[in-house]
């Protein structure tokens, strides 16, 4: 059983480094697939936001690279390939501070970067690339980033790559990278599209490893809901909230069309935010992030698309104004206040057709989410009660038996 990071056999200079990072002991992502890995395992591992997945797959990694260390100048050794530029330039600040008592050097390749210095970048030995797969495949396409001397491929948000259209880019990397070891693939899901929209041939026999965000970190977080009786309602309860009650929000919408409508509400209210959602141009969503991390608006609006990976401080509140999706979408966007220690709060304002999933996540987080009102906007409707899972199994059950005595009549 690994209690610390001391049990896991590592360099003294990455020992050194995860203390004065201040992890005290390794998550459960990081406690199963770290061994793993430097045991020359591909990894398939599932793991939401919040669970310490970065440091999973760098620790190894960086202690591989001190294992086997280059004997000549060259190109990189390992590449980790992210869907955003902001999540590749996290998991790059990460990897410097931990490779810090080493000299191993660390790059990233992204968009919204000038040629001159990618070329200047890609003329120096690189140790460890962190890239996304658009800009890399521009590189390797001119002849200007070599991948036959990588040795761990690392995907790490495989399904939001595939959510983003990579798939099929991804697919080519792995294929340029076909002399490689090691291949490490970190989704927040393993289901459905979690894994399966890329080549069955990218992982050979993995270690599978599944980490729940821990019930500890959850409750730092407190979770409540408000109901609302109609868009009207809804907006007045996160304007009340936004002023009264949030200090720095980020508010989730489920379209670019929802997130427009309401920005257009807020700045009549004369509250100031800032947005981002999907496909907007690299500057505008830099700047964005800029003016609420250096507190010029205290508001952010999000798609999800346009969330995942960004790490923030001291965010507040996350509200949802639109529920997600899914459960573990959910989980993802709470996910972002809470961090680094804080407390946060997660608060979702329903109306009554939201309460199904509002039902789903609190099976998924297995805890209530509770109910609160701010005064004189209590609501009117009635809250909707769903029939328990028995009897939607058995009424299911007997509409299946009605159709077979029908088809049976036919005959």
């Amino acid at each position: 059983m690994i209690k610390n990071f001391a049990d896991l056999d590592l360099d003294p200079n990455l020992l050194t480094a995860i203390e004065e990072m201040g992890f005290e002991r390794p998550t459960q992502v990081q406690a199963q697939a770290i061994p793993q890995a430097l045991e020359g395992r591909d990894i398939l591992a599932s793991a939401p936001t919040g669970t310490g997945k970065t440091a999973a797959f760098v620790i190894p990694a960086l202690q591989y690279l001190q294992d086997f260390p280059r004997r000549k100048p060259g190109p990189a050794r390992m590449l980790i390939l992210t869907p955003t530029r902001e999540l590749a330039m996290q998991i790059a600040d990460q990897a410097r501070a931990l490779a810090k008592n080493t000299k191993l050097n660390i790059f990233t390749i992204t968009g919204g970067v000038q040629y001159q210095e990618h070329a200047d970048i890609l003329a120096t030995t690189q140790d460890i690339v962190v890239a996304t797969p658009g800009r890399l495949m521009e590189y390797i396409k001119a002849e200007r980033f070599d991948c036959r001397a990588i040795e761990w491929l690392i995907l790490d948000e495989a399904d939001r790559m595939l959510d983003m259209g990579f798939g099929p880019t991804v697919d080519k990397l792995a294929t340029e990278c076909r002399w490689r070891k090691q291949t490490l693939l970190f989704s927040a899901t393993l289901e459905g599209r979690g894994v399966e929209g890329f080549t069955a041939d990218l992982l050979k026999n993995p270690a599978e490893i599944e980490a729940d965000p821990s019930r500890r970190e959850r409750k730092k977080i407190t979770q409540w809901y408000h109901r609302a009786d109609s868009a009207e309602h809804k907006l007045a309860l996160l304007k009340k909230i936004l002023t009264e009650q949030a200090e720095r929000s980020i508010v989730f919408l489920k379209t670019r069309e929802r997130l427009a409508e309401l920005r257009t509400e807020l700045e009549r209210a004369q509250i100031p935010c800032s947005w981002i959602q999907g496909e907007m141009p690299q500057d505008r969503r830099n700047n964005a992030i800029a003016r609420f991390r250096d507190g010029e608006v205290n508001v952010l609006l999000a798609t999800d698309v346009a969330s995942r990976g960004i790490d923030l401080p001291d965010v507040s509140h996350v509200i949802n104004y639109d529920m997600p999706r899914s459960a573990d979408v959910y989980i993802h966007r709470i996910g972002r206040t809470a961090r680094a220690g804080k407390k946060g709060n997660a608060v979702s304002i329903v109306e009554a057709h939201d309460h199904q999933m509002l039902d789903r996540v609190a099976r998924y987080i297995k805890e209530d989410i509770k109910e609160r009102f701010v005064k004189e906007m209590r609501p009117t409707h009635k809250k909707p009660i769903f029939k328990k899972k028995k009897k939607e199994d058995k009424k299911k059950t007997a509409v299946k038996a009605k159709s077979k005595k029908k088809t049976g009549k036919k005959k």
